[in-house]
C-alpha cells in the first residue's frame, strides 16, 4: 500500500498522529488505501506558512505568477498518469476517464494563467477637479478550498488556478472519499517549485477542517458541496468575516418541447443521466415534456435506461460506474422506494443490486408529481423524474418552483420560446438543446439554495479578489 502523506510549508510531512483515513474502491467496497489525518497543529502550520507564502506571491508581477501557473500545468501533465490511477482507485472512473480529468483540469490551469495580463481596475471620475479615483484589484489573502468526491481533480484546479493568478495563497481539504489523487496531485505542485507554503494538500476530519476554515489566516472559503456543508461554511466564516464562495445542491430542470428531436433528447438525457453515476450537480434530475410528446419520449427513455449496463469500469470501462459509498446506495434508494409509495411508477431500475460495490441501476420514474420529496430534493444519482406540462408557460413556472437554481435545460427549436426562458428562467445557466457542460470561459453560479458567487472565467477569477479605492488630490 502506498504511503501517502500531507503537504504543507513546501513539504511532505510524516503524520504526527496514528489517526487515518480509509479510502474505499467504491465498485468493489475494498479498502483502497488510508491517508494520514492532519491534526490541528498541523493545520495551523500550513495556514502560517500560506500567510507567509502570500505575502511575497502577491507583490510579484502578475506575469511570473502566470508562468509558474504554466510551469504547474506542465508538472501536472508529467504526473496525469499517477494522478488519474489514484483518482480511479478512490471514484470508480475507468481509468481513461480519471486521466482525461487531470488533463482537462490543466487545460482550466493554463486558461487561468492567461489572465495575467488581464486583471484589470478602473479609473473612475471623481466629483472634483484635481482629484483622480482608482479602484484596484487586490488578492484576499490564503483561500481554504474544500473540494468535492466528484470531480476531485478538476474542481481543485478550479479553485486553486485563479486564487493563485490573483495574489493567493490556498489551502486544500480533498473529500475524505477521493484525498489519494490530491495528495498525489501535490507531487506535481512539488515538482512544479512553487514558493514554499504557497499551495498546501492535508486531509483531514470536520472537527480539523473546522480548524482550518476559522484560523485567523484565513480570508476567504470556497466550497463545491451540498446546502448543509454550505451552511457550516457560511458558520466557519463568521469567524474571520472570511469572503464565502459556495457551489452547492441542484436540481437541474429539463424541459422538452413538442418540436423536440426526442432520439436525440433521449440520447442526450441517458449519457447525462449516467455520467459518473448521476453525480453531478447539473445532471439531470427534473424532467417536463410537453404532455402532446410526453407518452413517446417515456418510452424511448424506458428502453435507453434498462439497456445501460452499470458495473466494475475498471473491468469494462462502457459500463455506469458506482456511487461514492454506501450511505449515497442506500439514500437513494430509499428516495425512489418513497417515491413509489407517493405513486410515482417505476418505469426502469429502482432496485438494490447484489454483490459488491455501492451501485445503483439507472432509474426512471413516471407520473411524478410536483410536491413529491423526488422532485423537490436533490438525489445526486442516477435517478429521473418525470412530470408532463400542458403548455411553455406551465413548464417554466414548474421549473422555477424550486429551491435550487443552478442548471436548467430546454430542447426547443423556437427562438422567441428559448429567449423567453433565458429571461425569465431562475437559475444561473440555460443550456439550450444540449447539456451542462461548464465552460471554463463562462460563469459558473447558482441562484437561491444553489450558492453564492461563482467559478470560471472573468468573473470566477474575480471572486479571488477585493478591491481597493485610491484617491489622488493633485
Amino acid at each position: 500500500m502506498r504511503d501517502y502523506r500531507n503537504f504543507f510549508a513546501g513539504r511532505f510531512v510524516e503524520a504526527s498522529a496514528s489517526q487515518r483515513i480509509e479510502v474505499r474502491n467504491p465498485a468493489t467496497g475494498a479498502v483502497f488505501t488510508s491517508v494520514p489525518a492532519a491534526s490541528e497543529a498541523e493545520v495551523r502550520v500550513a495556514a502560517e506558512a500560506a500567510r507567509a507564502a502570500q505575502r511575497a506571491w502577491r507583490v510579484l508581477p502578475a506575469i511570473e505568477r502566470g508562468n509558474a501557473l504554466r510551469g504547474l500545468a506542465d508538472a501536472l501533465i508529467a504526473h496525469a498518469d499517477a494522478i488519474g490511477a489514484a483518482l480511479a482507485a478512490e471514484s470508480g472512473k475507468s481509468l481513461a476517464d480519471a486521466t482525461s480529468e487531470v488533463v482537462y483540469g490543466v487545460e482550466l490551469m493554463r486558461y487561468h494563467a492567461e489572465w495575467a495580463r488581464r486583471i484589470e481596475g478602473e479609473v473612475i471620475e471623481s466629483d472634483n477637479a484635481d482629484e483622480t479615483l482608482i479602484l484596484r484589484r487586490e488578492p484576499i489573502g490564503v483561500v481554504a478550498c474544500l473540494i468535492p468526491f466528484n470531480y476531485p481533480i478538476y474542481t481543485l484546479v478550479r479553485k486553486i488556478a485563479p486564487a493563485l493568478i490573483s495574489g493567493n495563497a490556498v489551502i486544500v481539504r480533498p473529500s475524505n472519499n477521493t484525498p489519494a489523487s490530491a495528495l498525489v496531485f501535490a507531487e506535481a505542485v512539488q515538482a512544479a517549485e512553487l514558493p514554499a507554503g504557497l499551495v498546501n494538500v492535508l486531509t483531514m476530519d470536520h472537527e480539523t477542517a473546522r480548524t482550518l476554515c476559522t484560523h485567523p489566516a484565513i480570508g476567504m472559503i470556497t466550497l463545491t458541496g451540498s446546502v448543509g456543508a454550505g451552511q457550516t461554511v457560511l458558520d466557519y466564516c463568521k469567524a474571520n468575516i472570511a469572503k464565502p464562495s459556495l457551489e452547492l445542491g441542484g436540481k437541474t430542470p429539463v424541459i422538452v418541447e413538442p418540436d423536440a428531436d426526442l432520439d436525440t433528447v433521449t440520447a442526450m438525457i441517458v449519457a447525462a443521466k449516467t455520467t459518473h453515476c448521476g453525480q453531478v450537480c447539473t445532471s439531470a434530475e427534473r424532467l417536463y415534456v410537453h404532455e402532446s410528446v410526453h407518452d413517446r419520449l417515456l418510452a424511448k427513455l424506458k428502453t435507453a435506461f434498462a439497456a445501460r449496463s452499470f458495473g466494475d469500469r475498471a473491468a469494462d470501462p462502457s459500463r455506469m460506474g458506482p456511487l461514492a459509498n454506501a450511505a449515497a446506495q442506500q439514500r437513494i434508494h430509499t428516495m425512489v422506494e418513497r417515491a413509489r409509495e407517493e405513486g410515482a411508477v417505476v418505469e426502469a431500475g429502482g432496485f438494490l443490486p447484489e454483490g459488491d460495490g455501492y451501485f445503483y441501476p439507472p432509474t426512471l420514474l413516471s407520473g411524478c408529481r410536483q410536491e413529491m420529496e423526488i422532485v423537490r430534493e436533490e438525489v445526486f444519482g442516477p435517478v429521473l423524474a418525470v412530470l408532463a406540462y400542458a403548455d411553455f408557460d406551465e413548464a417554466l413556472a414548474l421549473a422555477n418552483d424550486h429551491q435550487y437554481g443552478l442548471s436548467s435545460v430546454l430542447f426547443t427549436e423556437n427562438y422567441r420560446k428559448a429567449m423567453r426562458a433565458a429571461a425569465c428562467i431562475e437559475a444561473g445557466e440555460l443550456y439550450v438543446n444540449r447539456f451542462p457542460a461548464d465552460p471554463y470561459q463562462g460563469f459558473h453560479a447558482g441562484w437561491k439554495k444553489s450558492g453564492l458567487g461563482g467559478d470560471d472565467g472573468k468573473h470566477g477569477m474575480l471572486e479571488f479578489t477585493q478591491t481597493r479605492l485610491v484617491i489622488f488630490k493633485h
